[in-house]
């Protein structure tokens, strides 16, 4: 655990230090074969398989793409119409008689993940339209379930700290064994591949796309706790996915909606970037995601580096050694647009050294574009057995050639599992940082607090199946002996709303605001300063970006916390903290400036206060 800080004494060290000097464990997990572990034997096999398949069937196996529905053959009307619009097929099943495709990834908003055994008979009914093609070759299915903020697989599945909660927790072994339940959990459920954990050093505050998906700013931090959940992963049988290479931490632009340029110097991308990923890979990970992103340190080209050579051949491959599968983070973001068509990019990623191409924006063009260059002589067809042997080895190494399917007999003693869930608990409760208490009015008393009011900012939940935030925290509350009325303010609350929240104050003992990337210009902030001036007394819980305290300096607040993000797992947990329950164990992972003058920092890494 991070060294802990007294109230009267802000101890200045880094929580690198800690987290490097960190030991934890895991109970043994029956091995499986890694994706660098085929042997000669399974490679000559692999190799007859290749050998066996046609072309289209060759340039399906590179690409991993959307698919709308809860089935693969009877998806409701309306997801059979999205596909119809996007894809040109009917159902999953059409889509990979059609194209071959060698992946499939889950979204909530694609209605793949409705609940565990829907998405295990998906999951199943994939595998078999799968096999029922004449190289007979499964899937890898495959999805974003990073926890906190990025969340695919909702309730009744377990849902655990993310990862810059992790960060502040700073334990290698809680580190790994969210990945291992996490892990656990969606091989039951048939899906194989996990864009997770998110290696990228998250040393820009005003980073758009990242922020508390990363475990923190510092290098060697970070790198100990990826290596933790790969381990987590990849020992419970589904294959990690270190994300976004060579670094996106250092950005204002998101890369869903532009083209960010990272200014590190080579050494810069030595020192800050690279540490992650070198350690990912000395866990044997199985594959890598790439970024859309321009390094002109590191390519001078203006490519993205989805899209180039010298950083994914010159660098990944030939300086880091890497020979796992390289997997393009989506083709549809407009990082990946900007400079060339929706044709040219997955040949252009496939000559950079990609080896999976993952859920372009129109399949028909992006599959046949390659196929052309192929032809063309653009491509060589041994360019793309190449990468075609990689999947394989990956989806041998995960036991898919041997049984491809789940159970729910599976699921059912597994997802959302009482262990797993009281393992969430204690872990979250070891992330809940408290920043500031300057007149110790925390932990709360239901002696001489019981009435509480809880506004604030009610995100839409990341898997769907959680909150409201301020709903959740209040109920956490009166599950712990308090009363607690529920008001939700919004992300930019009016004045109306803020009326409201100050009449709905009066009366009250306390007042919990959860707030949500509050800025300088953010009525949040209004908010906070109109309740605190009733006289009663404020605790601030941030529900995402730590960062938030940094702009209620001086507002009046009694009290303020970091979440981290706004799932139940970690509210409740916060509420725990809150009420005397648990200690408050989390340490910042990343440094607040402060908010007049951002040279300065007000709470350093490793700042977090003790009861």
């Amino acid at each position: 655990m991070p060294h802990r800080t007294s109230r009267r004494t802000l101890l200045t060290a880094t929580a690198a230090t800690a987290a490097a000097a960190a030991t934890g464990g895991l109970a043994a997990t029956p091995a499986r074969a890694s994706a660098h572990s085929a042997n000669a034997s399974t490679d000559r096999r692999l190799r007859r398989v290749i050998a066996g398949m046609s072309l289209e069937e060759k340039v399906g196996q590179l690409f991993v793409m959307r698919v709308y529905g809860h089935s693969a053959t009877e998806p409701d009307q309306a997801d059979i119409d999205a596909n119809l619009k996007e894809i040109g097929v009917r159902t999953a099943a059409e889509l990979i008689a059609k194209y071959h495709v060698g992946g499939i990834i889950y979204f909530t908003w694609a209605h793949n993940t409705r609940d565990p055994h829907q998405i295990a008979d998906l999951s199943n009914g994939l595998q078999r339209a799968a096999l029922a093609g004449r190289s007979r070759v499964p899937l890898i299915v495959s999805t974003d379930q990073e926890h906190g903020i990025v969340c695919r697989v909702g309730e009744p599945a377990t849902l655990l700290p993310g990862a810059m909660a992790l960060g502040a927790g700073g334990s290698r072994s809680d580190t790994r064994r969210a990945a291992w339940i996490a892990g656990a959990e969606l091989a039951a459920l048939g899906i194989n591949q996990n864009y997770a954990p998110d290696a990228d050093v998250n040393v820009n505050p005003a980073n758009p796309v990242i922020g508390v998906r990363s475990f923190g700013s510092d290098p060697d931090a970070v790198a100990d706790l990826v290596a933790a959940q790969v381990k987590g992963y990849q020992g419970a049988g589904v294959a990690a996915a270190a994300k976004h290479f060579p670094g996106h931490g250092d950005t204002s632009t998101d890369s869903h909606t532009g083209l960010p340029v990272i200014n590190h110097t080579r050494a810069q991308w030595e020192e800050l970037d690279a540490p992650p990923f070198r350690a990912a890979i000395r866990a044997r990970i199985d594959s890598i995601m790439t970024a859309h992103i321009v390094v002109p340190a590191l390519d001078p080209s203006g490519d993205p580096a989805t899209l180039s050579r010298p950083i994914l051949t010159g660098i990944l491959r030939e300086e880091l050694g890497y020979d796992g599968v390289v997997v393009t983070d989506s083709l549809g973001m407009e990082g990946v647009r900007t400079k060339y068509g929706d044709d040219r990019v997955p040949v252009l990623a496939l000559r950079a050294g990609v080896d999976q191409l993952l859920n372009p924006p129109n399949l028909s063009v992006a599959w046949n574009a390659v196929l052309k260059a192929v032809r063309d002589g653009e491509l060589t067809e041994a360019r793309l057995d190449e990468s075609i042997l990689r999947i394989l080895r990956l989806k041998s190494g995960l036991g898919l050639f041997r049984d491809p399917f789940v159970s729910r007999r599976g699921v059912d003693r597994t997802v959302g599992s009482r262990a797993h869930r009281a393992a969430a608990d204690r872990i979250a409760e070891r992330t809940t940082t408290l920043l500031d208490d300057p007149g110790s009015l925390l932990p709360l008393s239901r002696r001489t607090h019981r009435s509480l009011l809880v506004v604030g900012a009610d995100p839409a939940s990341p898997s769907g199946t959680t909150g409201p935030p301020t709903s959740t925290l209040a109920n956490a509350f009166g599950e712990l002996g308090f009363t607690a009325r529920a008001l939700s303010t919004g992300t930019t609350p009016s004045q109306a709303k803020i009326d409201e929240a100050v009449a709905a104050a009066r009366g009250r003992d306390a007042v919990i605001v959860a707030t949500y990337n509050v800025t300088a210009a953010s009525s949040q902030r209004t908010l906070v300063a109109a309740l605190a001036a009733t006289g009663v007394p404020v605790v601030t819980v941030a529900i995402r970006n730590p960062y938030d305290v940094a702009h209620l300096t001086g507002a009046g607040v009694a009290a303020s916390l970091a979440a981290y993000s706004w799932t139940d797992v970690e509210l409740r947990a916060a509420a725990r903290v809150i009420a005397g329950r648990a200690e408050p164990e989390g340490a910042l992972p990343v440094p607040v400036q402060r908010a007049d003058d951002p040279t300065q920092v007000l709470y350093p890494v490793g700042h977090g206060l003790s009861y």
